[in-house]
């Protein structure tokens, strides 16, 4: 999979980092991102294995975003590329 086949959305519940969540996403299975209208609609114990099947390849929450960002894992002014390129690192991604 290579980075343009990917796209980064955020998804906020609130303006605090903990309410903000950074998903990579895998464009062939969501071209379009997540549906967040009818992941509100998922029975909330099966939450994540939906937004599995949805192509959410990896989430973060702000504060773990922040958190990387400050470790230097993650660049925060290229944010989706440097997600894409932890999941290739962590083996959640192919090139």
């Amino acid at each position: 999979m290579k980075l343009s086949q990917t796209s980064l959305q955020k998804i906020e519940f609130g303006n605090d980092p903990e309410d903000i969540y950074y998903c990579l996403i895998d464009l062939s299975i969501s071209p379009s991102g997540l549906n967040i209208k009818k992941l509100r609609l998922t029975d909330p114990r099966n939450i994540d294995e939906q937004f599995r099947q949805n192509g959410c390849l990896m989430m973060f929450t702000g504060v773990e975003v922040e958190e990387l960002i400050r470790r230097g894992e993650l660049n925060g002014k290229y944010l989706h590329r440097s997600l894409y390129r932890l999941a290739v690192k962590d083996g959640i991604i192919r090139e």
